[in-house]
């Protein structure tokens, strides 16, 4: 066993006993929640760390998201959800690809009954990369009528769609082979080659490109640059989203939001689930 596994089981010993019983009771409830209606799928709505609400994915589908993000960590051969660390009471395939399979084969074969969209699920990897790759090319494939896949770089789009982040952002991949997911990209640092099929999503901190954080008019030219890299990257087919946007419920974030709607940007990002979705509603 790896030194970070060995700490973060003695992190978790405290509460060891309780752990199965919390996970079943985990499970219970994502398959009760399943027979649940879901409200209105919400196309722009991504859920940041989503794995830290109370019900990981079940929250967010039941607030219209179609987007999700798993910060995921390498230990010991299978990847642990967390942000500053791994836990090890929460994995990959038990909070996010278990469930969606069940929710998919109930609802139709779709993850909101009679939507024909994919749910992106944005796994930001927190450890090293290359050696995530594989684990998560196995995982993913054992969930072939749930995941979409790209064979020999054309896409086959299924309820599920998987964008690597992290220390897997902003690759280009061979085409040569199945792969089980997409690239999430940096906006200005495109790597050579770079296409749609290989990265669907391009993404990047607000504030590595704006000052403005919502307070008063935004700037001119910095609305025009907005407009102008959100265009500029649908041209290329990429959808478009930035995080680090303000997320506490005041009127700075509204403005922010209501900007980045003006310049059609795809994905919204935050913590704030029934803040968004009762924003995108009356908005969108």
């Amino acid at each position: 066993m790896s030194a970070i596994s060995r700490r973060k089981l003695l992190v978790a010993g405290a509460v060891g006993l309780a752990a199965p019983v919390a996970l079943s009771s985990r499970a219970d409830a994502s398959t009760t929640a399943t027979r649940v209606p879901r409200p209105r799928p919400l196309r722009r709505a991504h859920a940041h760390n989503d794995y830290e609400h109370e019900r990981p994915l079940l929250d967010a589908l039941d607030h219209g998201f179609t987007s999700v993000e798993a910060d995921v960590w390498l230990v010991d051969g299978d990847l642990y959800l967390g942000h500053d660390g791994p836990n090890p009471s929460m994995t990959l395939r038990s909070h996010y690809l278990d469930p969606l399979r069940r929710i998919v084969r109930q609802q139709g074969h779709s993850v909101f009954p009679g939507w024909k969209g994919s749910l992106r699920l944005l796994i930001d990897v927190k450890s090293d990369g290359p050696a995530a790759y594989p684990v998560l090319q196995r995982q993913l494939a054992a969930y072939p009528e749930l995941m979409t896949s790209w064979v020999h770089g054309r896409r086959r789009r299924r309820p599920v769609t998987a964008v690597l982040s992290g220390t897997l952002a902003n690759i280009v991949a061979p085409d040569s082979d199945t792969r089980w997911f997409g690239f999430d990209g940096r906006i200005g640092r495109l790597p050579a080659g770079a296409t749609a099929a290989q990265i669907p999503l391009v993404s990047d901190n607000w504030i590595n490109h704006f000052t403005w954080l919502g307070v008063g008019p935004m700037p001119a030219d910095q609305r025009a640059k907005l407009h102008r890299q959100v265009a500029e990257l649908h041209a290329g087919g990429y959808q478009v989203r930035y995080w680090n946007t303000p997320d506490l419920a005041l009127p700075s974030r509204e403005a922010v939001w209501r900007e980045l709607l003006a310049a059609d940007v795809d994905v919204l990002n935050t913590d704030d689930l029934a803040g968004l979705q009762a924003f995108l509603l009356a908005n969108d």
